[in-house]
C-alpha cells in the first residue's frame, strides 16, 4: 500500500525544528510554513442524477468535499499521501508547494479538512525549488520517511527525507534513467509509487510518463532501483493519458488516467495492471475499473491513494487539480474498492 508510514504532522513538527538544527536558521527561514483555513462543502452524491446511485464500476462512492481557500497558493492539487489512518495527508500543488493536515470523518463520511499548512518545496541549497525554474510538481511517493517528488517539466526526481526536516527538508535529485530527461515537456513524469516489501518489484520506485510514447504510441514507465531496473510500456488507449499510480495490496498498480478535447468533454479512468507483468521491455495492459466523465462529480482528478480504514475496507482517495482557475473545482472524493 503507498499510504505513508509516517505521520505527516509529527513530521511537520519535528520539520521546524530539524531544518534550523541541521541548516541553520536560513534554512528554517526559506520554509515559510504557513496556516491555511479550507472550506469544504460536502458532495452528497457522485452522479448529480441519481442520488441513490453508489456503485461505480469496482468502486462504492463514499463521500466528496470541494474545496476553496482564501490562501492564493492553495489549488492546483496534483498527489496526496495518506496516513494509514486515512486522515493525516501530504499533498503537493504543482506549483512547487506541499500542504499538509488532517480529513475530519463523521463516520465514513469526510466532512472537513483541519490543521491545514502550506510550505514551499525546498531544493538542495534550502531555498524554494521554484527559483531553479523547477515547478510542475506533479507525482509523490512514500519508501518509509523517504518522500520522492517527480518534476514534470523538467523530469527529475528529488528525494526529501522527512527526518530530517518533514516537509522544510530538502530535495536532492536522484539518478534516473537517461530517457527521463527527453520525455517531452509538459508531458513528462506524472505518476510515482515505491513497492513495499513483499510483493513483485519490491524496492522500486515505479515512473510514469503523462504521454511520453514509445514507437507504437505506447506510455513510458520506468524502473528505478530494486531487482529489475529498467524501461516498459503501458499500452495506451481511448486516448487516455496517466495523471497518477498507486500501489494495492493485492500487488496491482492501480493507474489514474484522463482525457480532454473540446468535442469529447473531460474522461476519468483507473487501470488495475499486475505488478507481475511489468519488467524491462514489456508492453503491459489491464482492466478498467472505474470510468466517469463530466455528468458525474468529476474535475481534473490528478491524485490517488489508498488506505485501509477500521473495518478492514480499502478506500480510494482522489484529488483533483484546478489549475487555479475560477471554472475548475478542487475536489476530495474517497471511494470504497470493492476487491475481486
Amino acid at each position: 500500500m503507498a499510504a505513508l508510514s509516517i505521520c505527516p504532522a509529527k513530521a511537520l513538527r519535528a520539520g521546524l525544528l530539524g531544518a534550523a538544527l541541521l541548516f541553520g536558521p536560513a534554512a528554517a527561514a526559506h520554509a515559510e510554513i504557513v496556516k491555511l483555513d479550507v472550506t469544504a462543502v460536502p458532495i452528497a452524491s457522485f452522479d448529480p442524477r441519481d442520488s441513490a446511485r453508489v456503485r461505480f464500476g469496482a468502486l462504492e462512492f463514499r463521500s466528496g468535499l470541494a474545496l476553496t481557500s482564501s490562501f492564493k497558493g492553495f489549488g492546483g492539487l496534483s498527489a496526496i499521501r495518506l496516513h494509514d489512518d486515512g486522515k493525516a495527508f501530504v499533498a503537493l500543488s504543482d506549483k512547487g508547494d506541499w500542504f499538509t493536515g488532517a480529513i475530519v470523518y463523521s463516520g465514513k463520511t469526510m466532512t472537513a479538512l483541519a490543521n491545514v499548512e502550506s510550505a514551499p518545496m525546498l531544493g538542495d541549497d534550502g531555498r524554494p525549488i521554484t527559483r531553479k525554474g523547477w515547478f510542475d510538481s506533479e507525482s509523490l511517493a512514500f519508501d518509509g520517511a523517504s518522500a520522492y517528488v517527480g518534476l514534470e517539466r523538467v523530469n527529475r526526481i528529488l528525494r526529501f527525507d522527512f527526518r530530517q526536516g518533514g516537509i522544510a527538508s530538502r530535495g536532492i535529485a536522484i539518478e534516473t534513467p537517461p530517457a527521463v530527461k527527453t520525455l517531452p515537456f509538459n508531458k513528462g513524469l506524472e505518476g510515482l509509487a515505491f513497492v513495499p516489501k513483499g510483493l513483485p518489484l519490491a524496492g522500486t520506485l515505479i515512473a510514469l510518463s503523462e504521454r511520453g510514447l514509445d514507437g507504437d504510441g505506447n506510455l513510458l514507465g520506468f524502473l528505478i532501483g530494486g531487482p529489475s531496473p529498467g524501461q516498459f510500456t503501458i499500452r495506451r488507449t481511448a486516448d487516455f493519458d496517466i495523471s497518477d499510480c498507486v500501489i494495492a495490496p493485492s500487488g496491482d498498480l492501480l493507474v489514474l488516467e484522463r482525457k480532454f478535447s473540446l468535442a469529447a468533454g473531460l474522461g476519468i479512468r483507473i487501470r488495475r495492471v499486475a505488478l507481475g507483468t511489468i519488467k524491462p521491455g514489456a508492453l503491459v495492459d489491464g482492466p478498467t475499473l472505474f470510468e466517469a466523465d463530466f455528468g458525474y462529480e468529476v474535475d481534473n482528478m490528478e491524485g490517488i491513494d489508498l488506505h485501509r480504514d477500521a473495518e478492514g475496507d480499502l478506500i480510494l482517495t482522489m484529488v483533483s487539480d484546478d489549475n487555479f482557475s475560477m471554472l475548475q473545482r478542487t475536489l476530495l472524493l474517497q471511494f470504497k474498492l470493492v476487491e475481486p
